[in-house]
């Protein structure tokens, strides 16, 4: 009896993670949404502000400002489920069934409790800022610049290794990236099987110094990376700009 309970409480907590894997890819999508949106909106306001446009750019960045707030909620939850369904060991027999939305509420709750990020720190209301600022005053330094302290916020980005440790490409150039979900370090898709069975039943993340083991159901293509890869590669390219001007200016 007692191994048919236990048999019962794994496949439970089997379930409950499967779906839980399904609400987290669900809101990443969500949250994958919300930043395509606030590129869209970018581009808009830098049109608006060539026009001379003001009011509306204005109205554009309460926009942004209230989307970066959503897009920070919806990486608490993110958390808040992984968190949940990490920690899940399944229901006592004889015990009442788990509340899993009170679970995931006091867990979002101290996620929340542990965040002091403002949208207006976030990099990309910065990135919005700088975009509408240089139509006009390319060049010149905004006001408030030197005292301003850019904060990351976990919904800026998920990008912790900026090369394949597997393939040593920049994981801007990676044909497939993949993500594990246990310690979010980014690889090339068809060099992960070849490592992992290299490196037999229990495979380390190849990153140095990170104890995770890989498991082959968790690296996959969540619906935030290529999002994240994009504007890391977008970001690039702007941090390249101002040197290719300082050189031309040299010549």
């Amino acid at each position: 009896m007692a191994s048919a309970s236990a048999s019962r409480s794994d496949g439970g907590v089997g379930r409950m993670r499967n779906a839980a894997l399904i609400m987290y890819e669900e809101n990443q999508s969500l949250i994958a949404d919300i930043r395509k949106a606030l590129a869209v909106i970018k581009g808009i306001a830098v049109d608006l502000e060539r026009d001379n446009q003001y009011e509306k750019v204005g109205e554009l960045e309460g926009v942004v400002l209230e989307l970066l707030v959503k897009s920070e909620e919806c990486a608490h939850f993110s958390s808040a489920i992984q968190s949940v369904a990490n920690n899940y060991q399944g229901c006592p027999p004889g015990d009442e069934l788990t509340d899993f939305k009170k679970l995931l509420d006091d867990e979002v709750k101290k996620i929340k409790a542990t965040s002091s990020s403002l949208p207006q720190k976030h990099i990309l209301y910065r990135q919005f800022k700088e975009a509408v600022w240089n139509v006009h005053h390319a060049g010149q330094s905004m006001p408030g610049e030197e005292e301003e302290d850019i904060v990351m916020t976990s919904t800026e980005s998920n990008i912790l290794n900026v090369t394949c440790p597997l393939s040593g490409k920049p994981v801007t150039e990676l044909a497939e990236p993949v993500r594990s979900m246990d310690c979010k370090h980014i690889y090339e898709k068809n060099a992960v099987p070849h490592y992992m069975k290299s490196k037999g039943a229990h495979p380390q993340c190849p990153v140095a110094g990170c104890p995770k083991i890989l498991q082959a159901g968790r690296i996959l293509c969540d619906p935030l990376l290529r999002v994240e890869i994009e504007e890391l590669r977008l970001m690039s390219k702007q941090n390249a700009c101002p040197a290719m001007v300082e050189d031309f200016t040299e010549l």
